[in-house]
């Protein structure tokens, strides 16, 4: 093996390192609604958590990525730690599919099937078609198939470049010397956690095991200590995900760690004692690919049958480990950790949108309903609310910042786009919940009263106000399209009532009926409600939008407006409903 040879093996493990990030960030995205409906089906059924864990490393090729987002769900309260026990294991099994896919390189024979399944063959043609995909798609999901099938092919081609690399290997008696010397089960198995902690990924680690056996340098006593240590190496970015958690993130951190190590030595315990009583040429003889696909999967499914009847003690012993404090754990709202799989950030953001909702619309509920006896008591919860709604607007407005500027489907960029426009209407509806009671209290310091005609268009006023916060909420909450049509209508109706209450304040004005003063604070009033059907408006405009994938909400709205039937029908019963009684001129 010459210079060349390790410049061909560097770059074809750069290559095959490259195609196993791009094709797992790929199939996270491509398969995010998937992941969102299969994680939120779990339930405290152990068999359905293994096979859910199963799934979906499966799926996105990776224990690592699947165990990191576990991490985030415990931290979050999303998911418990005993149900994430039994999904870190099923995580676990998951992840042996990718041996099996690069076990294909090991496929030798002449027969003109046997060529096609060669990745040699067909990985030329997924990448063509991939090119294809990533060019000529029209969408996230076009693209991000057109990214798996190019991802897939890199790797092939960078596990094919390692092999040719090393393939002349098994002529040069050093390197046939350290392979044997890996054959110590110990020794082994610190090599597969070095390997695996350096790559960050037993998947890869096991890739580039089953590159060197293509050259016959593994046997079976090497390859088995080494993918047990590849287990243990691979707890490293999990480990390093748990920083700053809470404890039972922290637990089910360790509970991957613990897992494994108890694998490796139950394993080894095995390996030692099977080693006694099985012929010694079967365990030194060379490997291929298949092979090690298959003992690793046997190891893992091993791993799960030993250990599983003993979670409960294990899980005692965790605790031990990271004992309860004192201290309550810090609330985490939004992990960003969830932000690997984007469906499942946006979906924890929606929960919180849900809860930022409710505070906006009590605040402007209680605002309305306090305005003739406000009193210090209401003033203090409705400023409770709006530092809520405030607090959810920092820590929504940056997370989805965050997830925006990272490479995501198209659905997702919509609702990420959707959800930084509603967090803003919520936030200034609770601003303005403040500045009514500010004005009922001023109304109530200085003494000062509406005529019986002004206190009668009020009344209307906020009942048409409260019934607009109504139905904004339960078009966004509900997802409720009969709502977000009414929102519009009742919204002109809010807008006329204003201009009409003014004039007729002027006209009481100057009759000397009312005064300036509660001219002041009757304007004051009325441009805060006024806003807060804005900002309805607003709302129920983003469900249409997100209703007909489109972001542009003017547009959305004027067209609904201008050129809609049921526009004009519901208008005319609002204003039926919310109309003025007739103005005396006397």
């Amino acid at each position: 093996m010459d210079l060349f040879d390790v410049l061909t093996l560097i770059g074809g493990l750069s290559l095959f390192l490259f195609g196993m990030n791009i094709m797992g960030q790929a199939l996270e995205r491509r398969a995010g609604n998937s992941l969102k409906y299969i994680l939120g089906k779990l339930t405290d059924n152990k068999f359905i958590g293994f096979l859910t864990g199963l799934v979906v490393t499966a799926v996105i090729q990776s224990s690592s990525a699947t165990t990191v987002m576990v991490v985030g769900f415990v931290n979050s309260g999303l998911m418990t730690l005993q149900q994430s026990l039994s999904l870190i294991m099923g995580a676990n099994v998951g992840t042996t599919i990718t041996a099996w896919i690069l076990s294909l390189t090991g496929i030798s024979g002449g027969s003109f099937f046997l060529k096609l399944l060669k990745p040699s063959s067909f990985t030329p043609v997924l990448a063509l078609i991939g090119v294809i995909f990533l060019l000529r798609g029209k969408n996230s999901k076009s693209k991000d198939t057109g990214t798996i099938l190019l991802g897939f092919a890199t790797l092939m081609f960078g596990l094919i470049t390692m092999s040719e690399a090393v393939s002349t290997l098994d002529q040069v008696p050093a390197f046939h010397s350290l392979f044997l010397k890996f054959e110590n089960p110990i020794l082994g198995l610190l090599v597969g956690v070095l390997v695996a902690a350096i790559i960050q990924s037993s998947s890869a680690s096991v890739g580039i095991l089953q590159s060197f056996s293509l050259a016959g340098l593994v046997s079976f006593s090497t390859a088995i200590p080494m993918l047990m240590g590849m287990n243990i190496g691979a707890s490293v970015p999990i480990l390093i995900s748990s920083i700053g958690t809470n404890k039972n993130a922290k637990r089910s951190a360790l509970y991957y760690l613990i897992f494994n190590l108890i694998g490796a030595v139950l394993g080894l315990a095995i390996f030692l004692i099977g080693g006694s009583l099985i012929d010694s040429e079967i365990l030194h003889s060379a490997t291929n690919p298949f092979g090690i696909a298959l003992v690793h999967t046997a190891y893992k499914l091993l791993c799960v049958l030993l250990i599983a009847p003993f979670n409960k003690l294990i899980e005692r012993l965790i605790c031990k480990m990271v004992p309860d404090s004192s201290a309550p754990d810090k609330k985490v709202e939004l992990d960003e950790r969830l932000l690997k799989a984007p469906a499942l950030a946006l979906e924890r953001c929606r929960v919180l949108m849900d809860d930022m909702a409710k505070s906006a619309m009590d605040s402007i509920t209680l605002s309305l309903n306090s305005y003739k006896n406000c009193t210090e008591e209401v003033m203090k919860t409705v400023q409770e609310k709006e530092d809520l709604t405030d607090h959810y607007e920092d820590v929504m407005g940056t997370y989805l910042v965050q997830l925006s500027g990272m490479k995501i489907g198209d659905e997702e960029s919509m609702t990420a786009a959707e959800y930084l426009k509603l967090i803003s209407d919520f936030e200034r509806i609770a601003d303005h919940s403040v500045d009514v009671v500010k004005s009922s209290l001023e109304l109530k310091e200085k003494g000062i009263v509406f005529s019986d005609d002004a206190d009668s268009e009020i009344g209307i006023m906020i009942k048409a106000i409260n019934h607009i916060t109504l139905l904004a909420y339960n078009a966004f909450v509900n997802k409720d399209m009969d709502s977000a049509f009414k929102v519009e209508p009742l919204e002109q109706v809010v807008d006329y009532l204003r201009e009409e209450i003014r004039t007729r304040h002027i006209s009481r004005l100057q009759k000397g009926l009312c005064s300036i003063e509660a001219g002041f604070v009757l304007n004051d009033l009325l441009a805060s409600m006024e806003c807060v059907s804005d900002h309805c408006s607003n709302i129920a405009g983003c469900v249409m939008d997100a209703a007909l994938h489109n972001l542009n909400l003017h547009e959305t709205l004027n067209e609904y407006k201008h050129h809609s039937e049921r526009f004009n029908t519901t208008y005319d019963s609002f204003m039926k409903q919310y109309g003025l009684p007739a103005f005396s001129q006397n």
